[in-house]
């Protein structure tokens, strides 16, 4: 049974998003996200008028009469939502958290594809994954994504140790920590891989707080179309002057004081947090991979129609 607040919270981005997509999303999605192209249906007799080129030869040979192959236009998408749901996705400093931007931004893509008939999909990682919901159509599915990413951590699941099987991983950063205490985004790529086999439009939405995970989402853009969202909030950027501060790390559990009333610590601190963004954007910019920034305090429909409109600018060319 969820609780009452989860199931409030999801009502409101349920009323919110919806008329964000009606009113400004629903044509920029529909405009930059194509299905698979033309695909062969059936083969039928030759009608006057068709094609000769869509003549079957090797049906029209057995059977003596001429036949041609009919194709359809395959519209549908696949599209996935890859959610962390580490410890650190818990954080903010405003009226909500990076997990609760997180949610919002998955309600607006998952309305989006109900409302172009396409299938939206759901998976929860953080040091393994946590949940999978495979891609199906609807509005009652798309409401069953955000409530799992709103859920999570409220409601516990009988299958988690078995969800877990789902994704090993080997020594690295954090190989001694279990669950929320990790991130492990090179696995959840993985398990992208192994579930998928229709080419998928994939949101890996993440504060991508981990390390050697690029080849790995390198390696799933060969095949899926990958687009990294990264989700910060605005304290993660630029610290407030209130004296000493004691900062924890909610993946380690390592508490250090800092002195943020220094202004060249302060300083310090913006410009490797900016820094970091930066380069995060230019290593998926050479590798491919398309880049959302999502602030957790402010609007989410806006980043998320310039990325759309950037597409579209780089399909014309």
């Amino acid at each position: 049974m969820l609780p009452r607040e989860v199931l409030r919270r999801v009502r409101e981005i349920q009323v919110r998003t919806g008329r964000q997509v009606a009113d400004v999303l629903a044509g920029q999605y529909v405009s930059v996200f194509k299905g698979r192209g033309i695909e062969f249906d059936e083969v039928r007799p030759y009608v006057p008028g068709d094609d000769v080129r869509s003549i079957d030869w090797n049906v029209t040979a057995r059977s003596g009469e001429p036949f041609v192959k009919r194709y359809v236009e395959d519209r549908q998408l696949t599209v996935m939502v890859m959610a962390d749901v580490s410890a650190s996705q818990d954080f903010g400093t405003g009226q909500r958290s990076k997990r609760d931007a997180t949610a919002e931004l998955s309600a607006l893509l998952a309305f989006s594809a109900t409302l172009n008939d396409d299938k939206i999909g759901l998976a929860l990682f953080h040091g393994a994954i946590e949940q999978y919901i495979p891609a199906r159509k609807g509005q009652k599915h798309s409401l069953r994504v955000i409530r799992e990413v709103l859920a999570h951590g409220n409601v516990q699941t009988s299958t988690e140790t078995k969800r877990r099987r789902w994704l090993p991983f080997g020594r690295r950063r954090g190989w001694w920590r279990t669950g929320r205490q990790a991130t492990n985004i090179a696995g959840a790529m993985q398990f992208l891989m192994s579930v998928t086999s229709r080419k998928t439009i994939c949101f890996v939405v993440s504060d991508f707080l981990d390390d050697d995970f690029l080849p790995a989402m390198q390696s799933a853009n060969r095949k899926h179309d990958v687009i990294a969202v990264l989700v910060t909030d605005p304290k993660e950027i630029e610290l407030p002057s209130v004296g000493l501060m004691n900062l924890k790390d909610p993946e380690t559990g390592r508490t250090t004081q800092y002195d943020t009333s220094s202004a060249a610590f302060r300083r310090t601190f913006t410009e490797r947090s900016q820094t970091r963004i930066d380069e995060l954007q230019r290593t998926f910019g050479r590798s491919g991979i398309d880049f959302i920034h999502i602030d957790a305090q402010s609007d989410v429909v806006e980043p998320l129609v310039k990325f759309f409109r950037m597409r579209k600018r780089r399909m014309r060319r």
